[in-house]
């Protein structure tokens, strides 16, 4: 059997922050003039404890959870964005990933010279990426405003350049956080069909979602954090009920 393309092993976060900001600008610098500012209170928060978990070759791991409880702080992990306090993290192949606005793209370089930016940092050879240049501008519909400075996207289009990109690169591992309502409804459509794509070639996926009917529809496994913790890993279906059941079904849209 050959060994799990992911492995997280006890893996914690913590996060520092100041518990009582100053409420203004004019606050700060009053409070840095007087020394103050170094001795403001400040807490630590747990985001992930101790989670482990395996992921093999070809699965589609759906994760949900709500705000705050470390979902996508594990997949900035698993990307190399964040690092681990604790534990190990093991990942071997090459990731392409998803999982914040416009991240990776330079605002003051174009759409096009982005494609090529980001893919360098996911590791991606020019050559490659000069292939399915194409096809990504094809997807993401940007027309001329590929060779416009991303400052100037807004924030659908800057979602949408970076799903065609993330989706159309030769990388073995796709993570995902929360993009399957990019732009409008015909372009939602295109994602789902090329998500389908993706699951159908035999990729390693992980998406964060709080749908449960695209975890029901795309995954074939489901973890739920809850707290920093997992606490269910298994099957989609019985990973949504556990969802509704901690949270609850009219707290779902606001999760």
């Amino acid at each position: 059997m050959s060994a799990p393309v992911i492995e997280f092993k006890n893996v914690s976060k913590k996060f520092r922050y100041i518990k009582h900001r100053p409420d203004s600008l004019k606050a700060v610098f009053l409070s840095l003039a007087n020394g103050s500012y170094f001795k403001l209170e400040r807490e630590t928060k747990v985001v992930l404890d101790e989670v482990s978990f395996t992921i093999g070759r070809g699965e589609i791991v759906g994760v949900m959870g709500r705000n705050g409880t470390g979902k996508s702080t594990m997949l900035r992990i698993l990307c190399g964005i964040y690092h681990a306090d604790e534990g190990t993290v093991i990942v071997r192949e090459r990731v392409a990933a998803l999982v914040a606005l416009g991240a990776g793209f330079h605002p003051e370089l174009s759409g096009y010279e982005n494609i090529f930016l980001n893919g360098a940092i996911m590791g991606i050879h020019r050559a490659e990426l000069k292939r399915v240049a194409p096809k990504i501008l094809e997807f993401s519909e940007l027309g001329d405003q590929i060779h416009h400075a991303v400052k100037t996207y807004s924030s659908g289009m800057i979602l949408r350049l970076g799903f065609a990109v993330a989706s159309h690169v030769d990388a073995p591992i796709i993570v995902l956080d929360e993009i399957l309502g990019v732009g409008d409804e015909g372009f939602q459509k295109k994602c789902v069909k090329r998500m389908q794509e993706l699951f159908d070639s035999g990729r390693t996926i992980i998406m964060v979602t709080h749908d449960p009917e695209q975890i029901k529809r795309f995954c074939k496994r489901c973890i739920v954090l809850e707290e920093g913790k997992i606490v269910y890993d298994g099957k989609p279906s019985e990973g949504s009920a556990r969802y509704s059941e901690l949270f609850g079904e009219g707290r779902l849209s606001n999760a």
